[in-house]
């Protein structure tokens, strides 16, 4: 059984791996800063975890899986895709879903989703998105309040709700397939922000 964390997955493809020669060495941000995480050291944490974290593309596409080391059970998988708009590139976040299972586990769910999540975050930054769109789906109030409030720790803003009840809500029903809260943040911001969780320690 699975938890979903946002909404609206894609059908299956038969996506190809992004090879790894192709992730970058550190880069510093915007203001020249302390280096962002590389997709590699966000590779490495999760294996110091016991995660094995997988992404492929398709186009647009992606997706993420996450698999134990220890028992080689997918624990979960993110879906989205990098989409142009006026601005600039946007990464839509379409679907995050988590294994009940991981509730056992001595990561929490969310620290799962963390990762997987930090992996779609690097993956927009190199594809040259500026901004990262997410639904917190409204399944229930508990579970949506609580969904935000995990977003919102991680550097998102809720932007729009999405309650199905005004006619500028059937755009946004028809892209995220749901309601709920439309949240964004700056992709940029957010790397800095996780930046010394993935950075691998000096030695």
């Amino acid at each position: 059984m699975t938890m979903n964390l946002c909404h609206n997955a894609f059908p299956l493809f038969n996506f190809n791996s992004l090879p790894r020669s192709k992730f970058p060495r550190a880069t510093a941000n915007a203001t020249g800063e302390a280096p962002l995480p590389t997709m590699s050291q966000i590779l490495e944490a999760s294996r110091a975890q016991k995660l094995d974290l997988h992404l492929k593309t398709l186009g647009p596409f992606f997706r993420i899986t996450a698999r134990s080391l220890v028992t080689d059970a997918e624990l979960g998988r993110a879906e989205g895709f990098v989409r142009f708009w006026v601005d600039g590139k946007i990464l839509h976040l379409d679907s995050i879903k988590l294994r009940r299972e991981t509730l056992g586990m001595e990561k929490s769910i969310f620290g799962l989703g963390l990762f997987i999540g930090a992996v779609a975050i690097r993956h927009g930054y190199d594809s040259g998105c500026k901004t990262a769109q997410l639904l917190a789906i409204n399944d229930s109030d508990l579970y949506h309040s609580k969904l935000v409030r995990f977003y919102s720790r991680l550097g998102f803003k809720a932007v729009y709700e999405v309650t199905g009840s005004s006619i500028g809500d059937v755009g946004h029903m028809l892209v995220w397939g749901g309601v709920g809260t439309r949240m964004d943040a700056s992709v940029e911001e957010l790397m800095v922000k996780w930046c010394t969780r993935f950075k691998a320690p000096h030695k």
